[in-house]
């Protein structure tokens, strides 16, 4: 006899769907962070070690799409602001300057700090120098076009701009002098600013050149200013394409799928709050299916719950759902993806797919999404390495794939291979 049906009628718990606590969406904090203690910690030393004067380096979070690196993110400047930091944040785009979301942010950030600050004209002297910052574009703009409308920011700054101070025109010039200054500031209120920027690799390279000579300038200082970026697995190499030393100069963690033991958690956690439980078969599956991927837990745990009748959750019910979380992946995770590439460049992730899956298999990896050598792409289509050049910059641009070691991609997505190999051609 099962446990359940060994239960009498008043001890069994129904499934309430509108209860569910599961919250699979871009950037939106699980109910239960789970996994992510290690990370959390290194930053509340990273934060008292500034505190207290000692020299520490601006932090770097690496990892593939869905393993939640905005979450953590959003929780680390939470964390600073606990700290009663100034904080701002902004969303790199391949599009954009850097100079106005920059310059948005440490507004932010200041603004936090201004009502602890006890003189009033250090604040309006700094943000002077931010509205000639901001104010300040490259002469002919990035590319040399003009710089576009959205890009001529009128910062909400009453004072005057400042002159001779962050208005050069050069972004490295002018950025240094920007984080120079507002460090500034934060040691005069005797706490620091963090700037966290999302979608980091999508930076131009004149503007991570800036950002790598500022926050080496920062740290030759020691001053009370750090940016926290966040981006693909191959953001070790942009950073480093701009600037050598960067290697050395910020502290890199990168962000994996999820253990056993915490995305069980991440699952049962919530569902306890709630009094519901699971089977341990259950767990075993839906492991399985999501492959510890945060995303992929939160997409399959909320497929289950609003289709399993009673507690505990079983093994069927997981069965039963996932299909439905399957096929709500398939249209808004990769499905959106897909459909942002071009023929040639669906050909060129096809024939990824079909070789991760030989590659996969050969290195015993378990999600069968390996990275794949280019010219092994080239041969599986009949074309030269050279003819297949746009289509792979092309990818790497739109934040598809990615280029971890010299003369490999890989997918920014898991399990895009299998998904694509589940398409028709």
């Amino acid at each position: 006899m099962s446990s359940l049906s060994a239960r009498t009628p008043d001890t069994v718990r129904f499934v309430d769907p509108v209860r569910n606590p599961y919250a699979p969406g871009a950037g939106q904090r699980p109910p239960e962070l789970a996994g992510r203690g290690r990370e959390l910690d290194v930053f509340d030393v990273v934060l008292e070690r500034i505190a207290r004067g000692r020299p520490e380096r601006s932090l770097m979070l690496t990892g593939l799409r869905g393993v939640g690196k905005t979450v953590l993110l959003n929780t680390l400047r939470s964390q600073a602001i606990n700290h009663l930091w100034g904080t701002g944040k902004i969303e790199a785009r391949p599009d954009q300057s850097l100079r106005r979301p920059i310059a948005a942010a440490l507004h932010m950030a200041v603004r936090e700090l201004a009502p602890r600050h006890r003189a009033p004209d250090r604040i309006d002297g700094f943000l002077g120098v931010l509205k000639a910052f901001a104010q300040r574009a490259a002469p002919s703009g990035r590319g040399g076009a003009a710089p576009k409308l959205r890009d001529r920011w009128q910062p909400g700054i009453d004072v005057p701009a400042a002159s001779g101070r962050a208005d050069s025109g050069d972004i490295e010039i002018d950025l240094v002098e920007l984080l120079t200054d507002a460090a500034a500031v934060a040691t005069d209120v005797g706490t620091g600013i963090a700037i966290f920027i999302d979608e980091m690799q999508d930076l131009g390279p004149e503007d991570v050149s800036a950002l790598c000579a500022a926050c080496h300038e920062l740290s030759q200082l020691g001053a009370p200013l750090i940016v926290v970026g966040a981006g693909l697995p191959h953001l070790p190499a942009v950073l480093s394409a701009a600037k050598s030393y960067s290697e050395r100069l910020f502290r890199y963690q990168r962000i994996d799928r999820l253990d056993r033991i915490a995305a069980d958690q991440a699952l049962c956690a919530p569902a306890e709050r709630e009094q519901i439980e699971y089977e341990p078969k259950a767990l075993d599956l839906l492991y399985e299916k999501s492959g510890g991927y945060p995303y992929f837990v939160q997409a399959y745990g909320k497929a289950t719950w609003d289709h399993a009748p009673r507690s505990p959750i079983s093994p069927a019910d997981v069965r039963v759902a996932a299909p439905e979380a399957e096929a709500e992946l398939a249209v808004g995770f990769f499905g959106s993806r897909f459909e942002r590439a071009t023929p040639a460049e669906r050909e060129y992730m096809r024939a990824m797919a079909s070789l991760s899956l030989v590659e996969g298999e050969e290195s015993g990896r378990d999600d069968m999404d390996a990275a794949v050598p280019t010219a092994e792409i080239a041969r599986a289509l009949g074309r030269k390495p050279a003819s297949l050049s746009p289509a792979r910059d092309a990818l790497i641009k739109k934040g598809l794939i990615y280029s971890g070691e010299r003369g490999t991609v890989a997918f920014t997505v898991p399990h895009f291979g299998r998904y694509l190999r589940t398409q028709p051609a």
